[in-house]
């Protein structure tokens, strides 16, 4: 095939794509979802409205038979509490600012799981427990909101900032579809560093699709010089990887050094406070997203459901200088 024809061909899928692109963009907004919103943090510490008696009958599961009543009027007395709820108040100033980026993420979703039930949405203030920001499961989406009252703010001081930087609203439908994919991609039993990195590779590339509108800095918690640092670095990253024989190793001492959230990865080296945490999950996206560049033909339920090794022995992966 001549380069003449080459070119033809590249033009007319580039033109496809875009066509396609342009259509799913325009399918997904008529798709109907209808997202209520239950402030239970506004409902618990409201001084005119309380009711708790209410309160039990509509979220039975937030108060367990075994704690008396006093403990929920002791709650609601705290001091500290009720500075946390007054920053909650100044932040969410109406519901349209989580129930926007919600309904977008919803239609995207239906559109690729059209059998997926928007579960009821709840808001809590959990004492800022910024390691379950997000619980979801069939019927339920739980949100603690008071921990996305953004990055500054001083009822956070004294968390590390590499957590901080995420407890903000704009990382919201992140997290969500962090749990989401939870339920959609299997992780299989093959504990080596390559499948731990593909299969978090796998959940971002589901981001890629689900909030097409949020940029990598919002997928993966990067700020603007820790995201160039990994662009401009992706071969050295993946010469390390090659040369150290970690693709292979079963160590889990690698998942806390390339993969977990972490102030920086550790490669031992002088640079590795330059370098953003979970860079194994960065490298695992582009292997991914390699992959599909690769086999247009596939399909999602096929990315989500083939073996971490297929995707990688297909993928085609090779950083640019």
């Amino acid at each position: 095939m001549n380069l003449f024809k080459k070119s033809i061909i590249i033009f007319i899928i580039s033109i496809y794509s875009c066509n396609r692109v342009q259509n799913n963009a325009s399918e997904i907004k008529e798709i109907p979802v209808d997202v209520k919103l239950d402030r239970f943090d506004k409902y618990f510490y409201d001084q005119e409205k309380y009711d708790l008696k209410s309160l039990k009958d509509k979220f039975p599961f937030f108060f367990p038979i075994r704690f008396s009543d006093s403990v929920w009027v002791n709650r609601r007395n705290d001091t500290l509490i009720r500075i946390l709820n007054n920053e909650i108040s100044k932040k969410i100033i109406n519901n349209s600012l989580i129930i926007n980026p919600l309904k977008l993420m919803f239609k995207h979703i239906k559109y690729y799981f059209p059998n997926y039930r928007i579960p009821r949405v709840i808001t809590v203030s959990n004492n800022v427990d910024y390691n379950n920001k997000v619980i979801l499961n069939d019927s339920l989406l739980i949100i603690s909101i008071d921990t996305y009252l953004g990055s500054k703010n001083k009822i956070y001081d004294g968390i590390p900032n590499y957590i901080r930087y995420e407890m903000d609203l704009n990382f919201l439908t992140s997290h969500i579809i962090e749990e989401f994919s939870k339920y959609h991609i299997k992780k299989t039993n093959d504990r080596t560093f390559l499948s731990e990195i593909i299969y978090h590779g796998k959940k971002h590339y589901l981001k890629d699709l689900l909030l097409p509108n949020n940029n990598e800095k919002t997928k993966f918690g990067f700020n603007e010089e820790k995201l160039r640092w990994a662009k401009e670095n992706e071969i050295f990253i993946w010469k390390y990887f090659i040369e150290n024989k970690l693709l292979y190793d079963t160590n889990r001492e690698l998942v806390n050094r390339f993969i977990n959230p972490a102030p920086f990865s550790k490669f031992y080296l002088e640079l590795d406070r330059e370098s953003p945490g979970k860079i194994g999950q960065w490298i695992g996206w582009n292997i991914v997203k390699s992959y599909v560049k690769n086999n247009p033909t596939v399909s999602l339920s096929e990315v989500l459901k083939k073996s971490e090794f297929e995707i990688f022995q297909y993928s085609k992966y090779k950083p640019l200088k």
